[in-house]
This record gives structure tokens, sequence and C-alpha cells, in this order.
């Protein structure tokens, strides 16, 4: 288990991170959150031993995480740290750089676990072109294999997806996600991205000006939102006030009906593909609500919270006995 422990952390006179604690279980998946600025970059170098702590303690298994005072090169052995600058050696190819902590003494043995690592992160068919002719986002790829490659016990990863283009994006984080959970490696993601957080964390910590304010499963932390922060930080959010209570509301969670308390007046439509996102006007209030066709400008509305869905259980029973 990961324990984090009253930790703190100061750059120079400003506190960049604030009396941080939490523990993380083997081969579970924790997701940091926040705004640009917010201490998640800081947070991950900390955990690897990269900076000392000003106050607190991170235990990994019982084993104390020291930084640059205590090692002569900073980082704990069993973790691997992925920043958002690649550190990949431009002349050697992309086989290399991903064998570049192998071993030799098994080349058999090296040459599967490259081909292995290149095939999760989709770049097999560059094995053998040098770094320095790929683009930012295959070179993240290739960073992403390489931190892999020596199968850490601990996985911390910076904004990991940033350079990759949305079509392949989702491809790799299915392969490299599936692939850590498989291997049982425990990962902690600094991402600003909601999809990392609700598709594949087990546990969500939200910071705001270097100190924890929410921590709990992606689903408590996306439908129990404090404050409109938080929910922000998953995409448009609106936030109505009804009989002086204050409730947040996403605008996938609204449905146009017939008749209801919310009179909406439409203002703008912005087309999405498989939706509509609409913008209204609601007792002096914006509102952002979905649908699935355009509404005509000017046009008069009424909006209802969709009620949470519940698995029904008899309806799985039926599809499967009809299947099988």
């Amino acid at each position: 288990m990961l324990q984090v422990q009253n930790i703190s952390f100061s750059y120079q006179n400003d506190v960049t991170l604030d009396s941080l604690s939490f523990s993380l279980e083997k081969g579970k998946n924790l997701a940091v959150i926040g705004e640009s600025g917010c201490g998640k970059s800081t947070l991950l170098k900390l955990i690897y031993g990269l900076y000392d702590l000003t106050e607190g303690q991170i235990f990994w298994n019982e084993q104390e995480v020291l930084g640059p005072k205590f090692h002569l090169i900073p980082g704990m052995d069993y973790m691997k740290y992925l920043a958002q600058d690649f550190d990949l050696m431009p002349y050697i190819t992309v086989a290399e750089n991903v064998g570049k902590y192998l071993s030799n003494f098994y080349p058999e043995k090296k040459d599967k676990r490259i081909a292995e690592l290149l095939e999760v992160v989709e770049m097999t068919e560059f094995a053998n072109i040098k770094a320095k002719n790929l683009s930012g986002g295959q070179m993240q790829r290739v960073a992403i294999a390489r931190v892999l490659a020596l199968e850490p016990e601990v996985l911390l990863l910076d904004e990991p997806f940033s350079h990759i283009d949305n079509f392949r994006k989702n491809s790799l984080r299915r392969k490299l996600f599936g692939y850590l959970k498989e291997k049982g490696i425990t990962t902690i993601i600094a991402t600003h991205d909601s999809t990392d957080v609700l598709s594949f964390a087990d546990a969500v910590l939200v910071l705001q000006q270097g100190k924890i304010i929410a921590n709990g499963t992606p689903k408590t932390i996306y439908h129990q939102p404090q404050n409109k922060y938080i929910a922000s930080l998953f995409g448009d959010v609106n936030e109505i006030i009804i009989d002086g209570k204050t409730h947040f509301v996403y605008p996938n969670q609204f449905k146009v009906v017939a008749q209801s308390k919310w009179e909406v007046e439409v203002l703008k439509s912005y087309y999405r593909g498989s939706h509509y996102l609409l913008e209204g006007r609601y007792d002096n209030q914006i509102l952002f609500f979905e649908h699935a066709t355009a509404i005509p400008l000017n046009t008069r509305v009424f909006l209802e919270k969709k009620a949470p869905k519940q698995f029904n259980f008899r309806a799985f029973f039926l599809v499967f006995q009809i299947f099988f």
C-alpha cells in the first residue's frame, strides 16, 4: 500500500502542497485532478522521491520514500515516473529507446518484451525509426512503453496522453490501463481529462491550491460534487438555485419534457455529433442541456432532471435467456 501522511512542500516561500494525506492499495489506479498549478505534478515528483518533503512522510509497503538528501540519484527503484517531457534518446531507434534499461543477457527475451510493449502503445510499425523522426504524440507513446519496460511496482503518469490525437487516444487508454490492471501495477495519473478519471480510475483525488478538497470514487465525485469547482472539472455544469439551495446539474442530466417547473428559452444550439448542446435562459440564469435534435432559437421548452439510472436485472436476464 502507498501511504501519504500529512505531507507539505514549498518551492520557495509559497506553500505548494499543504498537509496532504491519503492511501492507495496495490494494483489500484488513482487519478489526481485539478486546475493548472494546483500541485498535481509536484505531488507525483514527491511520491517518486525527486524532491525532499518540507513535512510528512511517504511509504510504499512500509518502506519510506526519501528524496535527494538521502539518495545520490533521486527516485525510487521500484517506481517509474513519466514526466511531461519525454527524455528519449533522439539518435537511437524506438525499439532501442524502449529496451534501454533492459538486460542484454537474454536478447530473445528482451526483444519479446520490447515487441509486447510496442504493441500496447500501438508503435510496432515504428520499431526501427529513430526517435528524432517521430511526432510529439508518437514520442509520448514510446516514453510510456519505456517506463513500463522494467514493470515497476508503482507507475506515476503526468498527463500521459496530452500530445496524442483523439482518434488514437481512446484505444491507447483501453490497452494501457488494461495492461496495468493485468500486471497489478499501482498507478497514479495526474490529468485534466475527465475520460481518464471516469473510465479507468478506481479512486479520484481533487486538488485545489495545494489542498485535497475531495477524495472518493469516480461515481461519487461526479454525481455528488461538493462545489462548482469540482463539478466543472468534468465539463459544463449548471449551478441552479432553487428555494435557496444550490444544485449542480450536468447538461446530460436534463431532459426536455411536456411540462415542468423549469421553463427555458433556447438561446443557442451547438452541434456535438451524437447530440446538440443547447444554451437557454431560466429565471435570469443561463442553463445548458442536451437534446437529440436542434431546437429553434427563442423556443420555450420545459426541462426536468433525469432520475439516476438503476441497473435493470430483469431486463438483463431476459436478454441473457434470449441469446443463450
